[in-house]
């Protein structure tokens, strides 16, 4: 159950708050990278005693001479002539930790350890021993290449039963896992004292762990953290290192996911540690952008509900993910929430909100805001923020998206009186481009030059945006001069650029120029893309120029990219309307090597032009293994083969597909279909059978239209069938389906000659004829 939402003082004053969690942060930090000192250290005299720091001097000093000159006599009188007691730990450190090498450093220490052995306080013995080890320690992590002799000294103090304190197992762990040497650390981990493996211990070993990738094992460590029961538990800094490493984008080893994170936030928060803002902000952001926007939502509902403290970032993070998804009903209540907890909405957060409003349409919604933070509105409700540059162009770009041109006009106006805001060249570009959608080709042209008079600096978009308009207007002249214009001034066209003046003039047939552009673009070293090579290839395919479309083809694949099923498709028609069926074969198998399976327009354009070509055999055997590819059959496909048989008199055969369409087929018979049989089987004299496929038209819910009848007036007349003629005709007229020349030419020519006149007239004039006296 979720604990109630904290009012603002309790907030305020929780140890998870901004203010007071950075000053534990700094404290911990402090204590994270101490090596040299106990980690749960006891209230020490600010000044160490006056006797410890004589004897640390002179013990120093007598040792400065060269190891083998060591005068052993007067060192044990300075340090061992009590043989009740052993040297304190704190000045052997100290004289350890002065000495110039970690080879002289451990001299003294085994000196130090034999003289220790018969101190008959052992326990003072072995602190004083650790102590001094410490020091030996510091001193090799110094020197060069100090990786393995470390290691050697820790299996060392393991053979002479020398335990190592927290300072000593600190720096191993730490110096031993940061070089690399990670099994060597856990191994100094796993054979420490359990009262010495407390939570900073572990904190540093769960670090070099996650550094290494060795996620499984941190996680592990971890757990045992987490138990209740725990003698050392998570802490701040446990969050920290573990959430740092594992939101991380190129993070070693395994990856764990989202959903993982998540519950690891959880554990987490059931001992009191949160997140801070950076990190909530990070999961929030990649739970967003993996489509897991719920997810998002309760954990940051978890964290405020259990104490946490949250910040604006956090919550700008959820909006934006809120806002790809189009849920504004949470945004409300996210806005709400902030409010209530006092996390005060900054200039990125209604940005938010009105860049989402503007891109779904709700452009009213938006402006209300906008006047509510800008402190025009009767109600602020608290938002105070001054807008920038950005929020401006937002709104200006959603007011002209919804063709509210001259608003954004007057917002753009707005905009130049704003302290620290002015128009740049995205404002220019989207007026302009609101223009242009809605023809005012020339607002848009007096726009861009009242951008050059303000200094204003054109872009690539300012040039893409005019040249569409112009394009999709019909005036490709004057895109290509203003191209040309442009380039004069230093400002090249790119891709987009380049594709839209290409497919205009395909699109208007005129190849010569599209492949003229084409050229230039290749020429004038321009950053291509798929997109441009398969516009050019379909417009020279549709054009019959495919020589070119394969030289361009060639020119696509030197460029690093490859053909999709469409361009295929295109390439195959191209190829199946010119008759060149060696280039259809070779592009067949080239989608076979590449590994792009054809589809549906595939089987069917090849279907066709088999059918086209006579080759009925081999458009059987294609839709065959159309079928077989678990790819449906369309009424294209059975279309073309049924009116391939009627060409070729075989009425059966032709009979048998349109009757395996019902089976086959997704796609039911249609108009073109019934025609094709009716007007083949009236051809064939087959006039009842052509009638009782009319009535299946009926019964089916296929209308016929004007060519359906003309088959059939066509049939009866063959077989002088001037009633069931008569009853068409009425149908015609009850389905106000209108005759054509042929229509009439049929009828007139027949009726004439048997004094049918009056009812040929009444079905001109659109009477039923039955109704005739005639």
């Amino acid at each position: 159950m979720n604990q109630p939402t904290l009012s603002t003082s309790k907030h305020l004053l929780n140890p998870q708050s901004s203010n007071t969690r950075s000053y534990f942060v700094l404290l911990l930090l402090n204590h994270h990278f101490s090596t040299d000192s106990d980690p749960n250290p006891k209230p020490k005299p600010s000044k160490q005693p006056q006797e410890d720091v004589s004897l640390v001097t002179q013990v120093v000093q007598l040792l400065q001479s060269n190891e083998k000159d060591w005068n052993l006599d007067q060192l044990r009188h300075l340090l061992f002539s009590d043989t009740t007691t052993a040297p304190s730990p704190r000045s052997l450190f100290h004289i350890t930790r002065r000495l110039e090498t970690s080879s002289k450093a451990l001299k003294f220490f085994d000196y130090v350890s034999e003289n220790v052995a018969t101190s008959p306080d052992s326990a003072a013995a072995t602190a004083s021993l650790s102590s001094s080890f410490q020091a030996v320690l510091e001193l090799t992590k110094r020197e060069p290449n100090s990786r393995t002799r470390l290691f050697d000294m820790y299996k060392m103090a393991k053979e002479r039963n020398i335990p190592v304190n927290m300072g000593a197992a600190v720096l191993l762990v730490r110096s031993l896992g940061f070089a690399g040497m990670v099994d060597e650390a856990v191994n100094v981990f796993n054979g420490l004292d359990p009262a010495l493996k407390n939570t900073h211990l572990r904190n540093v070993v769960i670090d070099v762990l996650l550094k290494w990738g060795r996620v499984d094992d941190a996680l592990k460590v971890l757990d045992k953290m987490f138990d209740p029961n725990a003698e050392f538990r998570v802490d701040s800094v446990t969050g920290d290192i573990v959430l740092s490493s594992l939101l991380k984008r190129e993070q070693r080893g395994r990856r764990v996911s989202d959903e993982d994170i998540v519950g690891l936030v959880q554990k987490f928060g059931e001992h009191g540690v949160f997140p801070d803002s950076l990190k909530l902000t990070k999961l929030i952001t990649s739970l967003c952008r993996n489509r897991n926007t719920n997810r998002a939502w309760d954990v940051l509902q978890y964290v405020i509900n259990s104490g946490g403290a949250v910040e604006t970032a956090c919550c700008n993070a959820l909006l934006t993910g809120l806002g790809r998804v189009n849920d504004f009903k949470r945004m409300n209540v996210l806005m709400v929430k902030m409010k209530e907890m006092d996390i005060l909405p900054d200039v990125v957060t209604i940005g938010i909100v009105i860049n989402f409003l503007c891109k779904s349409r709700r452009v009213d919604e938006a402006l209300e805001l906008f006047e509510r933070m800008s402190g025009g509105g009767e109600k602020t409700d608290g938002i105070s923020a001054e807008p920038d540059e950005i929020m401006y162009n937002t709104l200006i770009d959603g007011l002209c998206k919804v063709g509210r041109q001259e608003e954004g006009l007057r917002l753009m106006e707005k905009m130049r009186l704003q302290k620290g805001c002015a128009p740049n060249t995205v404002t220019y570009n989207s007026l302009i481009d609101g223009f242009n959608k809605v023809g005012d080709i020339k607002r848009g042209r007096e726009l861009y030059d009242q951008m050059k008079e303000e200094g204003i600096p054109p872009s690539v978009v300012t040039l893409n945006t005019l040249v569409d308009g112009l394009c999709r207007h019909g005036r490709l002249n004057s895109a290509i001069e203003f191209l040309n214009e442009m380039q004069r001034n230093g400002l090249k066209g790119n891709v987009t650029t380049y594709t839209t003046l290409i497919s205009s003039f395909c699109n208007v047939n005129n190849i010569g120029m599209a492949m003229e552009l084409f050229e230039q673009m290749l020429s004038s070293g321009c950053s291509t893309d798929a997109k441009v090579y398969y516009c050019m290839i379909s417009g020279l395919s549709q054009a019959g120029r495919m020589d070119d479309a394969s030289f361009v083809v060639s020119k696509l694949k030197d460029a690093g990219f490859s053909l999709d099923v469409v361009a295929f498709n295109v390439l195959i028609n191209g190829f199946c309307k010119t008759k060149k069926l060696e280039k259809v074969h070779e592009m067949i198998e080239e989608m076979e090597t590449v590994g792009v399976k054809p589809d549906s327009i595939t089987y069917n354009t090849l279907i066709s032009y088999l059918c086209s070509a006579g080759e009925l055999t081999i458009a059987d055997k294609v839709l065959s293994k159309m079928i077989n590819e678990g790819l449906v059959p369309t009424v294209i496909t059975f279309g073309s083969l049924i009116h391939a048989y009627c060409l070729k008199g075989d009425i059966n055969k032709a009979m048998k597909i349109f009757r395996d369409m019902g089976s086959k087929s997704s796609a039911p018979p249609n108009t073109v279909v019934y025609n094709i049989l009716i007007d083949s089987l009236c051809k064939n004299n087959q006039v009842e059978f052509a009638l009782s496929l009319m009535d299946s038209m009926k019964d089916k819910g296929v209308r016929p239209n004007t060519l359906t009848f003309n088959a059939m007036f066509k049939g009866l007349r063959e077989n002088n069938l001037l009633q069931k003629a008569f009853q068409l005709m009425d149908q015609m007229v009850e389905q106000a389906c209108n005759p054509d020349y042929i229509t009439m030419e049929i009828l007139t020519e027949w009726l004439s000659a048997v004094g049918e006149t009056e009812k040929l007239r009444r079905f001109v004039q659109g009477y039923d004829i039955a109704a005739s006296t005639a």
